[in-house]
């Protein structure tokens, strides 16, 4: 601008002269804007250098670490966890004693409503952004990881996977007692005793196919109190539900106990004692609803609860026992942990949404009754709110 005023004003002396004495005295200030400017710019260059070069920094820092104290809050960590999944999954079973907490009644409907918001909540709030972290890492340097969103294949995948082994799980299981049910008849109709060969199934059935099948293959059994085909369909498939919902949840129990153990910063473990006691507390309502629908031996639901109970203490012992050598930073560990997380929510999204929502916000008692509706809902809404509150601390 400077430069056009003074070509049109050099024919006249004075307005020349007038024009360099205002070149003159504006330059000084234009060089002192642009070395700001320069200055300005290098000071960003800078921090976003410092930026990337934090992100990249995949070396543990010593700072805060103290493992004494931090192995301390990792033994009571293990001491309420324990106790609070066991609490979780004995509540749904009160309802022997109180018949509020029935499977027929609108509290369990809501006790499972508010378990399925927990069990969503776990997925998409704390499991999936954990595997995108882990899999986006920029330790990752080499392998096609951070060129691929692998946590939304893998999560499908597991998805579809869930539902291919609920199908076929659930008509192997009917098969097996039908054709269990047929061959007692059979025995019974001829004049001959079955108990021999009930006894016999009964101390030899190992696995998931006796805890299926077992209250189905003997009309002795409590659990069993259904005639017709329908009834047995319902208690197998809700069988199948609770041994498929198991296995996703203590996946996910079981890395983040590991997790918590491998730590050595106080200031990390420190809240997560608290968000992870109640996150296993709210996640064993959900499983403790299943398993009781499911109409399981009292031996088998003590040693599901048990399993479900016992997966994160162990985690965090295994990770006490690997801390000196275990770095969360490591490729193979990154990759491991973002998979395994992504194949974890996958399941619990099917379970929560197909296995226990869909089921029962589909039933005629449910869809008849709008006030049940409406607690069903709330209660949903409120489990996975606490649940995503949670994500905060842990």
């Amino acid at each position: 601008m400077l430069l056009c005023l003074y070509q049109y004003n050099c024919t006249d002396t004075n307005s020349t002269l007038a024009v360099r004495s205002i070149i003159t005295n504006l330059w000084p200030q234009a060089k002192k804007m642009a070395f700001d400017l320069k200055l300005t710019a290098c000071l960003l260059l800078a921090v976003f250098s410092l930026a990337a070069a934090a992100d990249c920094e995949c070396q543990p820092s010593d700072e805060g670490h103290d493992a004494a104290k931090s192995r301390t809050l990792k033994v009571i960590a293990i001491f309420c966890i324990l106790v609070g999944s066991s609490a979780g999954c004995a509540i749904p079973s009160l309802g022997r004693r109180f018949p509020a907490l029935r499977p027929d009644t609108s509290l369990f409907f809501a006790l499972k409503a508010f378990a399925a918001g927990v069990i969503l909540a776990t997925a998409f709030v704390h499991i999936l952004p954990v595997s995108f972290d882990k899999l986006g890492s920029p330790c990752l340097v080499d392998g096609p990881w951070r060129k691929y969103p692998f946590t939304g294949l893998v999560a499908m995948l597991a998805a579809v996977a869930t539902l291919l082994l609920d199908t076929i799980a659930t008509g192997y299981f009917l098969q097996r007692a039908q054709d269990s049910r047929g061959a007692a008849a059979a025995v019974a109709a001829c004049g001959g005793d079955a108990s021999p060969s009930h006894d016999h199934e009964r101390g030899h059935a190992h696995g998931v196919s006796s805890a299926v099948i077992a209250s189905a293959t003997m009309p002795s059994d409590a659990a069993d109190d259904c005639d017709d085909a329908e009834d047995r369909a319902k208690l197998v498939r809700h069988r199948v539900i609770s041994q498929v919902l198991e296995l996703g949840v203590v996946v996910h129990s079981l890395i983040i106990g590991m997790s918590l153990g491998a730590s050595d910063f106080p200031s990390t473990v420190r809240p997560l004692v608290p968000a992870l006691t109640f996150h296993q507390f709210f996640e064993g309502i959900g499983l403790g609803g299943c398993i009781v629908q499911a109409k399981f031996r009292v031996r088998s639901v003590v040693t599901m609860a048990l399993f479900f109970s016992l997966t994160t203490p162990v985690g965090i012992a295994v990770g006490i026992g690997i801390s000196s050598v275990y770095d969360a930073n490591s490729p193979t560990a990154l990759v491991v942990q973002g998979l395994l997380e992504a194949a974890a929510a996958g399941i619990l999204v099917y379970m929560a949404l197909v296995d226990i929502l869909a089921e029962d916000f589909m039933k005629t008692k449910v869809q008849s009754r709008g006030r049940l509706q409406l607690t069903m809902n709330v209660s949903l809404l409120l489990g996975a709110g606490l649940m995503s509150m949670i994500a905060i601390w842990a």
